[in-house]
């Protein structure tokens, strides 16, 4: 019995070893044909290490090209999304967790329901809305037009964060004097950090990695991102592989950073939220 279930336990990690090799396989791919050569790059049959090693990639995309204004500006856009989203989304997740009304459960639903329509329908109507507010081709523009795309999914994660806090706290904070506004700032907020930083993490990664939106509501080159930047480097005669994987590398670092970072309160937070009392 027990040789049964270490053959299956083997066999399980083995299945599991091979999903994650295929996983990262095209990731590995990346790496290492960033320091290839634009000769080796496009040599047949294709090499997967680096015969010669080199950095020129790195310095053709990082000094050559506008890549460090669209790093500065996909950061700018996804920390300011993560934080107006995760705060809007924290406050309508306590006001549906905490506040009986008539249609409390249909509104909720219809928010839902919102992040089943594609974003290329409502290109069009941002569009018109942020060239007669003025806002076209700005940060505070994109910031809005990214926020109203994740904040149906941020206020149902903190809703459920905020289920799972009891309301005795809420109580003994207004009984000590607070108003609503105080026991969700001094009470709630704090309770459920975790949870806010693992949606800040999701609205992070939803708008450093979108390219519709940032092709249609901006122009030229001072409002690219990485991914409308790395698009440049697809032209109609050649892809130029060395530029477009060192590219995609720094593109890569920042998500991947953020996660090693913060991945114990993405866990806690995440668990946190899938528990209710």
């Amino acid at each position: 019995m027990k040789r049964k279930m270490r053959t299956g336990a083997v066999i399980a990690y083995l299945f599991l070893a091979l999903v994650c090799l295929y996983n990262i396989m095209p990731f590995v791919w990346m790496v290492f044909t960033s320091f290839k050569t634009d000769k080796e790059a496009y040599a047949i049959p294709p090499t997967f290490w680096p015969q010669e090693p080199t950095l020129e990639a790195y310095v053709q995309v990082l000094l050559w090209t506008n890549f460090p204004r669209y790093f500065l500006n996909s950061t700018t856009i996804s920390l300011g999304t993560a934080l107006l989203s995760t705060f809007i989304g924290s406050l309508a997740g306590y006001g549906f967790s905490r506040f009986i009304f008539r249609g409390r459960a249909t509104l909720v639903g219809i928010i839902l329901a919102s992040q089943m329509l594609p974003g290329v329908l409502l290109v069009g109507p941002y569009f018109k809305i942020l060239a007669k507010l003025g806002l076209y081709n700005t940060y505070p523009g994109l910031i809005l037009a990214f926020t109203t795309i994740t904040l149906p999914f941020s206020t149902w994660m903190l809703k459920g964060f905020i289920d799972t806090v009891p309301e005795e706290l809420d109580q003994a904070a207004l009984v000590d004097g607070c108003t609503r506004l105080g026991a969700y700032f001094r009470v709630i907020l704090p309770v459920i950090a975790p949870g806010m930083v693992a949606t800040m993490i999701f609205a992070f990664l939803l708008a450093w990695g979108d390219l519709l939106w940032v092709l249609v509501l901006t122009s030229g080159e001072d409002m690219a991102t990485v991914t409308l930047g790395l698009s440049r480097l697809v032209t109609q005669f050649r892809i130029i592989w060395p530029q477009l994987m060192a590219g995609s590398v720094v593109g890569a670092l920042p998500p991947v950073i953020l996660y090693l970072v913060l991945q114990n309160y993405l866990v806690e937070g995440l668990t946190a939220g899938a528990v209710k009392e």
